[in-house]
């Protein structure tokens, strides 16, 4: 049976360290519900295969506190999460920002019903979950941020998802190396303003954070 990360004393202590070290302010009810997350990660990982990593205190770092290193960085309020899989980084994003709203993208069928489940349990009412290749998609209301930790290559990021961004809208592209091959294929008509060196708690291994937007004519 899996382990009940929500009851678990040193998962709450290791995470509220990390939410310390990035800055972020947080109450008992979003370590909670963070916790709890990962119990649900744990559970359904069994039967769906959703992440590769198992033991619930690498989550942690590899899936909780990752996700939330740019949190600091997203000030828009209408985010589009392309790729979102398990919901990384768009429920833990959605948990730590409660004002802001997320839409989780994904193609796979049986990551958006666990998404459905995630956000209902968690009672989470500022994101909703969408079962569509991110190309298909249409909606009334562009998005101000489209993000990804891990979708594609970034010329493939921009190509797919421009129709779903608004003007003035941004790009948040999560990457571990800086990728240099990436930046290099990404086709004209945008500009990357700015890479951020991102610091996770707990990791060694390097992050950035690229912000990228269509040029402006």
């Amino acid at each position: 049976m899996p382990l009940k990360a929500s009851d678990d004393v040193n998962l709450r202590d290791r995470l509220q360290t990390g939410l310390e070290q990035l800055g972020l302010s947080f109450d008992d009810h979003q370590v909670s519900q963070l916790l709890r997350y990962i119990a649900l990660l744990e559970q359904w990982n069994v039967a769906y295969n959703l992440t590769a990593v198992k033991d619930p205190q690498e989550m942690i770092d590899l899936h909780i506190l990752d996700s939330l290193a740019v949190a600091k960085y997203l000030h828009a309020e209408n985010i589009l999460d392309v790729g979102s899989g398990a919901g990384l980084p768009g429920i833990p994003l959605a948990i730590m920002l409660p004002t802001k709203f997320f839409t989780l993208i994904d193609s796979n069928g049986k990551k958006t019903r666990f998404l459905f489940h995630a956000r209902s349990t968690l009672g989470l009412r500022n994101c909703i979950e969408v079962h569509q290749r991110v190309e298909e998609y249409s909606c009334s209301q562009r998005f101000d941020v489209v993000i990804s930790r891990a979708f594609s290559g970034l010329a493939a990021m921009v190509k797919n998802c421009r129709h779903l961004l608004r003007d003035n809208g941004l790009f948040f592209a999560m990457k571990g190396k800086l990728p240099v091959d990436e930046l290099d294929q990404l086709p004209s008509g945008y500009d990357v303003l700015q890479i951020e060196k991102l610091l996770v708690p707990g990791l060694l291994a390097d992050r950035h954070l690229l912000q990228i937007a269509p040029s402006k004519q």
